[in-house]
């Protein structure tokens, strides 16, 4: 049974009000129940599968499992700022209990290909859905999964082949990751890259760390052999060698601490050969270092309480259960002078802490939080790239270049992520108040500017749509637009365009000007000032360009260039 859902029968009176989805939609399987909530009408996001192990747990989770929907999905729409498509999530409840492991995955097998096949009948428009299919929407309907928790390569090929079947009209852009045409995020490890990068410049603002020559500590959830926390690992070894040391470790297995920090040459054999954490060598710990597994109920206490005990400069939750610190336990990361065990955390792992425990720890202890929708958006990033390559290339196309497309992609994400924490951290110094706060309003000003482009841009003639077309050009790594940007117009549907010509301006000027100059700015005008604001750059442009040939002192010309970069497009416009 598959319905698309009015959503705002999702919501009770009784509740706080909240933003209403664009989309709902609910499916009833044999042994499953899913929900794929989305924001906005073209959205991307994982699919998860949740196998409770007992009946009580199964009861427990279905009695959230849409708030667990919701909520991941609308942290997926203000991590989704900086590109076309908006934010979904699924979520897919599956009774395997009691089955053996075999029968355990041919049911979540079963279930993955169920659930996809109820959404493709809702959403492919064909002679057999318009028979069989009651529409109250009377609209066409463009979504793309991605993987999740327990999502295999093998149910990725499935999806895709059974997208294409269906006459979906981009099948191969549908599921992300796949196996050979996608970008694996475990192996380029694109989440870490960004969730680094604001650790980078948190250090800095936060605690006046250079961690390039000063040394730091930091505790981690999430095992080495975890995509995250693995390549987080790799990059701290990378980036800052032994400046940086870890002093705790937490996963499924146990937990690993050494308050001088812990060994890089194991911690990197674990990474390397995908172990987790209870297989750390007890030879390499140093003087008041531990190991505690699970199997044993000391073992469990330590676990669940390392992130919350070990005492470090910053955390990285970047694996755990969504609300691990909530309302009723925040003041356990607090020590008992009411100090903070770290007085940063940068969150790796989606919804780790929930937002009254992240106001609490700021108001009560200064905890500067780095919050998940800005410091892990570098995964649905590359996700978005890989729908772009699936439409503009051929599978033979993108593996004969994917080295260097790749390695672009990383560029891009290094950009989108240091342009954010900057600006972060810039409003944070000038203006106060929390930073999960500001980054929520950093996402909400880049997603109201783009619902608001995105409108004005249905009435722009077709020529207006062309000056603005290099915006979605940049966009993409410099090889996949060389190859293929002359087809674009074929290749990509005309709303897509749309949007990701509207999210581009969007974060160009939010990132650019700040939170401030776009929220002030009436909607209605919007769009006109952000194609005066594109006028006004190229301008800026050729300016700089002859500056830089001009015979004047070089200190002279440095500071005026930096002058024009800094305001020269918004002075231009006349808007302040």
């Amino acid at each position: 049974l598959g319905l698309r859902l009015d959503p705002r029968i999702m919501s009770s009176e009784d509740e706080e009000p909240r933003e209403v989805p664009y989309g709902v939609i609910m499916v009833h399987g044999r042994r499953f129940d899913g929900y794929h909530t989305r924001f906005r009408d073209i959205a991307r996001g994982g699919m998860r599968l949740v196998t409770p192990a007992s009946p009580e747990q199964y009861a427990l989770e279905s009695a959230h499992q849409y708030e667990e929907c919701y909520g991941l999905a609308f942290a997926q729409q203000l991590k989704n700022k900086d590109i076309p498509e908006g934010g979904s999530k699924a979520v897919v409840l599956i009774d395997n209990i009691g089955m053996s492991k075999t029968g355990k995955d041919f049911v979540m097998r079963k279930s993955v290909k169920a659930f996809t096949d109820t959404i493709l009948d809702l959403i492919v428009d064909t002679e057999e859905t318009r028979e069989e299919v009651v529409d109250f929407v009377g609209k066409k309907e463009v979504l793309y999964l991605g993987p999740d928790e327990q999502v295999t390569p093998e149910d990725i090929n499935w999806v895709i082949k059974r997208a294409q079947q269906r006459g979906y009209d981009t099948p191969a852009a549908f599921m992300s990751s796949k196996p050979r045409a996608g970008i694996n995020h475990k192996e380029y490890g694109v989440t870490s890259e960004g969730v680094n990068v604001y650790l980078d410049v948190a250090l800095r603002h936060v605690l006046n760390i250079d961690p390039k020559q000063d040394s730091f500590t930091i505790k981690i959830t999430g095992g080495p052999d975890g995509d995250v926390a693995g390549n987080e690992l790799k990059i701290l070894s990378r980036e800052y060698g032994d400046n940086a040391k870890v002093v705790g470790i937490a996963d499924g297995t146990g937990c690993v601490e050494d308050p001088n920090g812990l060994a890089w040459d194991e911690l990197l054999r674990l990474v390397n050969d995908n172990l987790p954490i209870d297989q750390f060598n007890p030879s390499k710990l140093g003087e008041g270092g531990a190991i505690h597994t699970v199997d044993t109920e000391e073992g469990v206490k330590a676990r669940n309480s390392m992130h919350n005990r070990v005492q470090a400069d910053a955390f990285i939750p970047a694996g755990g259960r969504p609300n691990t610190i909530n309302i009723h336990n925040y003041k356990h990361f607090l020590n008992t002078d009411g100090s903070p065990s770290a007085p940063l955390i940068v969150e790796g792992a989606n919804l780790f802490v929930t937002d009254e425990a992240r106001q609490l720890l700021f108001e009560e202890a200064g905890v500067v939080i780095v919050k998940d929708s800005s410091a892990n958006k570098c995964g649905v990033i590359t996700s978005s790239y890989e729908i772009c390559a699936a439409m503009m290339l051929s599978e033979e196309e993108f593996t004969e270049n994917k080295d260097k497309i790749v390695s672009e992609v990383l560029n891009k994400l290094h950009n989108y992520a240091q342009s954010e924490a900057e600006l972060l951290f810039r409003e944070f110094k000038t203006y106060g108040g929390s930073l999960p706060q500001l980054s929520k309003v950093v996402s909400d000003a880049v997603n109201s500017a783009t619902d608001a482009l995105s409108i004005a841009l249905e009435s722009f003639s077709a020529e207006d749509k062309e000056k603005l077309l290099p915006l979605f050009r940049f966009h993409l790594p410099q090889t996949m637009a060389d190859m293929s940007f002359d087809k674009v117009h074929e290749r990509v549907p005309a709303q897509y365009i749309s949007n990701a010509i509207a999210s581009c301006l969007a974060s160009k000027l939010v990132y650019k000007e700040g939170t401030k100059f776009v929220n002030t700015l009436p909607k209605d005008k919007l769009a006109s000032v952000a194609l005066r604001y594109v006028e006004a750059e190229h301008q800026i442009a050729v300016l700089k360009s002859a500056l830089e040939g001009a015979d004047m002192p070089e200190k002279e010309k440095e500071s005026i260039l930096k002058l024009l970069e800094a305001g020269g497009a918004r002075t231009a416009l006349g808007v302040f």
